[in-house]
């Protein structure tokens, strides 16, 4: 029942338009946590997952969508209009609430070499960006080795990333949320255990 929905942003075009900012500076500088406001996210989702989904996501963008998630389908449908799909390689945006379900994880568009910017963004759930498992990233963006703390990843997430990141500039990026905090993992960016 649409009286049910929660609203989105407080301030729905102040909020879309900080939180695009923010995300642009969150792809610049890979691994740096940035923090989010103006949105309470229906469960299952984290604040900084919902405001990304309201910035990112419109009726023009499939959204692949974790069966997990399935209680706040509604909501973003609501306010995005976006056509969910069950098939990741046609999402334009993944919404996942953990790298264990991610069939998604090697299903979603990397693009080609002619056309790079048609490959998917994987908007995922973590415990934490501020705990956890120590990562090292290198790359664009970054003018020396950085470490990012990420609770919340599976065991392999790293030899897979190294994967995604050899197909540049295919290959997809990666935006990572816990509670109001997010970060973004370009695939430009090479990640290993730190």
């Amino acid at each position: 029942m649409m009286s049910a929905l929660t609203p989105g942003f407080a301030e729905p075009v102040s909020g879309a338009q900080s939180c695009f900012r923010l995300l642009l500076d969150a792809m610049a500088r890979p691994g740096q946590v940035h923090t989010v406001s103006g949105v309470e996210a229906p469960a299952p989702l984290c604040n900084a997952a919902a405001a990304v989904a309201l910035t990112l996501v419109d009726h023009e963008t499939p959204l692949w969508l974790d069966p997990g998630a399935e209680a706040a389908r509604a909501w973003i449908a609501f306010h995005t209009g976006a056509p969910v799909t069950d098939d990741p390689a046609r999402a334009v945006f993944a919404l996942a609430l953990s790298l264990h379900v991610m069939a998604v994880w090697s299903g979603v568009s990397i693009g080609t070499d002619e056309t790079p910017e048609t490959s998917a963004t994987v908007v995922l759930q973590v415990g934490s960006l501020t705990s956890g498992t120590p990562f090292v990233l290198e790359g664009p963006g970054l003018r020396e080795p950085a470490i990012m703390l990420i609770d919340g990843l599976p065991p392999d997430f790293a030899a897979n990333w190294r994967h995604n990141h050899a197909l540049f500039p295919r290959g997809f990026d990666l935006i990572l949320c816990a509670g109001d905090q997010v970060a973004a993992l370009p695939r430009s960016v090479s990640v290993r255990e730190g």
